[in-house]
């Protein structure tokens, strides 16, 4: 049976909160970054373009860390250590413009500048099947 986000946290991914993602360097270095995340069933979603540090790291090994406080109280968290299942630019440009708009309310790629962006880069939508799930406090 798949893990799942116990209901009490379920928040944290659902809500507009700002995430930490690491995943490990070729010589086993944790790297972590700011993320936008979102959940698809009994998974777990970030976006990045392709290329970039974590992109890298997540196809040479698949195991990942998302780290989600909640900003209205700090002792209130969730962790969700996963695999990476499928990194894919199928519909990541639509993912990352979902994310922005829960997140930001806007589009990604609004304005001339946002348009020069998406010339520049390809985005990826990446698909993580949770392993541990720690939600703090346990209620």
């Amino acid at each position: 049976m798949p893990l799942q986000i116990p209901d009490s946290h379920k928040d944290l991914v659902d809500g507009p909160i700002y995430v930490i993602l690491t995943t490990l360097m070729p010589d086993g270095q944790p790297q972590s970054s700011v993320v936008w995340w979102d959940r698809e069933g009994d998974y777990v979603r970030v976006n990045t373009a392709r290329g970039r540090q974590k992109d890298k790291n997540m196809r040479r090994d698949p195991k990942v860390t998302i780290a989600a406080v909640d900003p209205k109280d700090p002792f209130r968290w969730l962790e969700v250590r996963g695999t990476v299942e499928e990194i894919t630019e199928e519909g990541g440009v639509e993912h990352i413009e979902a994310l922005s708009q829960k997140y930001r309310g806007r589009e990604y790629y609004s304005g001339p500048a946002g348009e020069e962006r998406r010339k520049q880069e390809t985005r990826v939508k990446v698909k993580i099947r949770p392993t541990r799930i720690v939600a703090y406090p346990t209620r």
